[in-house]
């Protein structure tokens, strides 16, 4: 069981960075368009700034699961290393459930308010403000998926003198 758990795991992370770099490169191509509009006829359509701004959002909350699980948000792991065994784990399971409770409370809040705006539309590309907005559960929503997934352990940290 403990395998699954952790294919899944490793599954998840590479599918959702897969699909942010997705976004990043659709956020990249949208915006060297825009460029190119502004310099060749002297303005870009209004949806491109919209665009660019959701997709970004979009990108930064799919990856931010991943990038959990690999150690990589700033965080200060002294008290994890210094502590007792059994101190340290009791810390790390605080911290790991914490996490999991604000995730899963941010992925209902904002599933909440994503359908609660959606009868209102977007300026520049006149879609409901629903869909950009669903990327918040959606983002939250797989955070909290490879929380649980991870388990209370410890995460990896990043030093300053890699090895």
């Amino acid at each position: 069981m403990n395998w699954l758990r952790l294919q899944t795991l490793s599954w998840l992370q590479r599918t959702t960075l897969l699909l942010a770099s997705a976004l990043l490169l659709s956020n990249i191509l949208i915006i060297l368009y825009a460029v190119t509009l502004r310099y060749l006829v002297g303005g870009a359509p209004i949806w491109t700034d919209e665009a660019a701004r959701f997709l970004i959002i979009g990108c930064t909350l799919l990856a931010a699961g991943a990038v959990w699980v690999e150690g990589g948000h700033m965080r200060i792991a002294l008290l994890e290393t210094r502590l007792p065994k059994r101190l340290s784990q009791f810390l790390i399971t605080y911290q790991w459930l914490l996490t999991l409770g604000i995730t899963v409370c941010a992925a209902v809040f904002s599933y909440r308010y994503a359908l609660s705006v959606g009868m209102f539309k977007t300026p520049g590309l006149g879609i409901s403000r629903t869909w950009p907005l669903l990327s918040m559960p959606i983002g939250f929503g797989l955070l909290a998926v490879q929380v649980l997934l991870h388990g209370p352990k410890r995460l990896p940290v990043m030093s300053e003198n890699p090895e």
